[in-house]
């Protein structure tokens, strides 16, 4: 069947076609003045014969051809009526293609300076748009009669993916670095992935990187580590974390009904109670708080209270001596008290297990606290 072309445009409902053919399937014939029409976002490539003739713009074009309406049955005669003078118009849609996906499809291996051998994965975006149509239809297009952004989303996800995994070996030393680095990834990546879309006639107008990311196991690891650091003080964390459970079970068993809940906020509560003593007490003793120092009573140097000899004197801090009439504590080398000036006796006992000197009317040594009677 013979096809005149008289007036020759193509809207693109779809938003998606990047090539479309007049006629969609084989050639045709046009007549002479025939009116080709292209509008702004548009350039019409006229092909003659098989051949690329003339790159059109936007506008109204008159075109003519061989395909004189005198003399067409005359000439296509020997070819069965068909005329053998054939003509196409590939109409290339210059618009920019927004909200084009790339993705890895599978992890891809990283060794990260932190982490060691990570596999990760990589999401974003691009836009492009077609910047030399005849050399597009000529690498890609061929002589397919619609040509949609699916039919090369694939390659050209392939191509970013590639240059992206040689970008992070290159520059990338641990994955904790990417949130400040986003923009220069994306500003490098771009600058390597433009090269391989020239080479089709497609111009590549933004990239961008929205993620990259290693698989969930390690992400939960990263979490927790940190947690760890967000709780500096874990003491003060404890103290918090017992004192609101005790307030949660105290709503709980305020709140239950029955005997079960009873029960239960009462088993929760004493648990708690015999619990708190022993998380406190450890809190309190690495909660910084510090005994104060004392000073030697020979030397007056600065000891810690929990001396029991002095390190400049060599002065003995527990007291082993005391009077017998005001009971009050004496210095071991004391002959009489220095409150009430009571003489006082010299310990003639001596300690069965350590050997040190015990009062007469001592039951335990003051040394290692043995049983004297």
């Amino acid at each position: 069947m013979t096809v005149f072309l008289e007036v020759i445009e193509w809207f693109d409902e779809t938003g998606e076609v990047m090539v479309h053919r007049i006629p969609e399937t084989g050639s045709g014939e046009i007549k002479m003045g025939a009116q080709l029409i292209v509008r702004e976002t548009q350039a019409a490539v006229f092909f003659r014969d098989g051949k690329a003739y003339d790159l059109l713009g936007p506008g109204r074009h008159t075109l003519s051809s061989l395909n004189l309406p005198l003399i067409t049955k005359a000439l296509s005669l020997p070819f069965g009526f068909k005329s053998p003078f054939r003509v196409e118009v590939y109409f290339v849609n210059l618009k920019v293609y927004t909200s084009l996906k790339w993705g890895t499809k599978e992890p891809v291996a990283f060794r990260d300076s932190q982490l060691g051998l990570v596999r990760l994965r990589g999401f974003g975006n691009y836009t492009m748009r077609v910047i030399q149509p005849l050399l597009f239809i000529n690498t890609l297009v061929g002589t397919r009669g619609i040509f949609e952004t699916g039919a090369i989303s694939d390659y050209l996800r392939d191509v970013i993916v590639s240059r992206l995994n040689d970008l992070l070996g290159e520059t990338l030393d641990t994955i904790f670095d990417l949130p400040k680095q986003y923009d220069e990834f994306a500003i490098a990546l771009k600058s390597r992935v433009t090269d391989d879309f020239e080479r089709y006639g497609i111009g590549l107008v933004d990239l961008y990187i929205n993620s990259i990311t290693p698989p969930d196991e390690v992400q939960r690891m990263i979490d927790e580590r940190s947690g760890m650091q967000a709780v500096r003080d874990l003491d003060a964390f404890l103290k918090f974390k017992a004192a609101k459970a005790m307030g949660d079970a105290a709503v709980g068993g305020a709140g239950g009904t029955g005997a079960a809940s009873e029960g239960l906020g009462l088993g929760v509560g004493a648990g708690l109670g015999m619990m708190l003593p022993g998380i406190l007490q450890k809190s309190m003793a690495g909660s910084g708080v510090q005994k104060q120092d004392i000073a030697c009573p020979k030397c007056h140097a600065t000891i810690s209270m929990e001396a029991r000899f002095c390190p400049n004197c060599g002065h003995q801090l527990v007291v082993v001596n005391r009077c017998h009439a005001c009971n009050a504590d004496l210095p071991p080398e004391a002959s009489f008290c220095m409150v009430c000036g009571a003489s006082i006796e010299k310990p003639d006992i001596k300690c069965p297990k350590c050997g040190a000197d015990v009062l007469p009317e001592a039951n335990f040594c003051n040394e290692c606290g043995e049983k004297i009677r």
